[in-house]
C-alpha cells in the first residue's frame, strides 16, 4: 500500500508534459471543418457567381463594342466649313450709313452699308431727259416722214395732171401743125401750140423729176428714224446703267449670316473693289479629311454623327454629301511634285463633305473644329 501511495504522490509532483495531439486530416482544421480550396469556393459561392458574372458581361460587352467599332470611322481633321463672301463696293463714294455691327446676325436683302447717292441720282435724271429727247426726236422724224409722204403724193398726181396736159398738148401741136399744112390756120398759131407742146413736156419732165426726188427723200428720212431709234436704245442703256448704280448704293446682304471682319466706316470714302466686310452665310458644313484608305468603306448619304468641340456635350445628326475626287494636297498652292529620287509614301487625305440634317442651334464659324463619325456599315446588308 505505502508503495502505492508512493508512486501516487511522485506523478502529483512530476512536471506536467504536453499531451500529444490527435492526428488530423489533411483537408481540415483542428476543429474538423473543411479547408480545401473547393470548401473555400463553396463558401463564397454568391461572390464567385458575382465576379463570373461580371467578367461574362464585360467580355460580351468588349466584343459588341468590337462589332459596334468596326462599324464606324472617324477624324479629328475636320473642321467647320462654308463659303464666305467678301462684301465689296462696285460704286465710289462717301459711306453715309453702317447700320450694322461686327458679328450681327442680319436677315437676305438687309441694308449692311449705304453710299452717297446724289451723283447718281443726278445721272439717272440726265439720262431719263436724253430719253425724253430721243423720242421726241423720232417723233419729229416720223412726222417728217409723213410730210413727205404726203409730198410724194403730191409729186404723183402733178405728174399725172402734167402728163395729161402734155398728151393734150402734143395732140393741139398735131392737129395745127395738119391745119398749117392745108393752110386752115396761120403757122403763127401752129407754132404757138407746138411751143405749147414742148412746155408741157417740160413740165411733164420737172414733175417726174420732183415725185423722183420726193421718193428719195423718203429713205433718207427713213435712215434718221432708224439712227433716232438706236440713239433712244443707247439712252435707255444709259438709264439703266444709272439706275444700277444708283441700286448699288445700297449694299444688302446676299444671304442670311453674320457679319464679320467689319471694315467700313460711315465717311470713309468707298472705291470700287474695296472690301468692306466679310459675310459669312448660315450655311455651313463639315470638311472631314479622311485617309485614303478608309475611303472604300465612305459612301454620300452615309449617317454621320458630328461632335464639334466648342459643344461636346452635344451630338449632331449629318450624311455624308460627297467626297473630293483628289486628294487635299492635290488642289493645294504648291502640289506635291514627286517624280523624284526621295520620294517617300505617305497615306494622302481625302476631303469629304459632310452636311448636317438640321440646321445646328448654336453658333458656329467656319474653322470650328469637329469630329464626324462615319457608319460604314449598315445592320440591313
Amino acid at each position: 500500500m505505502d508503495q502505492r501511495v508512493t508512486d501516487e504522490r511522485s506523478q502529483e509532483t512530476a512536471p506536467s508534459r504536453p499531451a500529444k495531439p490527435a492526428p488530423v486530416d489533411a483537408g481540415k482544421d483542428t476543429t474538423g471543418k473543411d479547408t480545401s480550396w473547393l470548401a473555400r469556393l463553396r463558401q463564397r459561392r454568391a461572390l464567385v457567381l458575382t465576379i463570373t458574372a461580371i467578367v461574362i458581361l464585360a467580355m460580351v460587352g468588349l466584343v459588341i463594342w468590337w462589332v459596334n467599332a468596326s462599324g464606324y470611322i472617324s477624324t479629328d481633321d475636320a473642321f467647320i466649313d462654308a463659303r464666305t463672301v467678301t462684301v465689296s463696293s462696285q460704286v465710289s463714294g462717301r459711306i453715309v450709313d453702317v447700320p450694322v455691327t461686327d458679328n450681327e446676325l442680319v436677315k437676305a436683302g438687309t441694308v449692311l452699308v449705304t453710299i452717297e447717292r446724289n451723283d447718281y441720282q443726278a445721272q439717272v435724271d440726265q439720262a431719263k431727259a436724253q430719253v425724253d429727247q430721243a423720242l421726241a426726236n423720232i417723233a419729229n422724224i416720223e412726222a417728217q416722214i409723213g410730210a413727205q409722204q404726203a409730198r410724194i403724193d403730191q409729186a404723183e398726181k402733178q405728174t399725172v395732171q402734167a402728163q395729161a396736159a402734155l398728151t393734150f398738148a402734143q395732140q393741139q401741136d398735131e392737129r395745127y401743125s395738119g391745119l398749117a399744112r392745108k393752110g386752115s390756120v396761120t403757122i403763127e398759131q401752129a407754132q404757138q401750140y407746138h411751143s405749147n407742146f414742148l412746155q408741157a413736156e417740160a413740165s411733164f419732165q420737172a414733175a417726174q423729176a420732183n415725185a423722183v426726188a420726193a421718193e428719195k427723200q423718203l429713205p433718207i428720212l427713213q435712215s434718221q428714224k432708224l439712227q433716232a431709234q438706236a440713239q433712244l436704245e443707247q439712252t435707255h442703256a444709259t438709264l439703266e446703267v444709272g439706275q444700277i448704280n444708283l441700286g448699288r448704293t445700297n449694299i444688302t446682304a446676299p444671304v442670311d449670316g453674320y457679319v464679320t471682319n467689319l471694315t467700313a466706316a460711315k465717311g470713309n470714302n468707298a472705291a470700287i473693289g474695296q472690301a468692306l466686310m466679310m459675310f459669312v452665310p448660315r450655311d455651313l458644313w463639315v470638311t472631314a479629311n479622311f485617309k485614303e484608305t478608309e475611303l472604300p468603306s465612305v459612301r454620300p448619304g452615309a449617317h454621320v454623327s458630328i461632335t464639334i468641340d466648342a459643344y461636346p456635350k452635344r451630338t449632331f445628326e449629318g450624311h455624308v454629301a460627297s467626297i473630293q475626287a483628289g486628294s487635299g494636297t492635290a488642289f493645294s498652292l504648291l502640289p506635291p511634285q514627286n517624280a523624284t529620287g526621295n520620294y517617300v509614301k505617305i497615306v494622302q487625305r481625302v476631303p469629304v463633305k459632310i452636311v448636317f440634317d438640321k440646321l445646328p442651334d448654336v453658333l458656329l464659324g467656319p474653322g470650328m473644329s469637329v469630329v464626324p463619325t462615319v457608319r460604314v456599315r449598315d445592320d440591313g446588308r
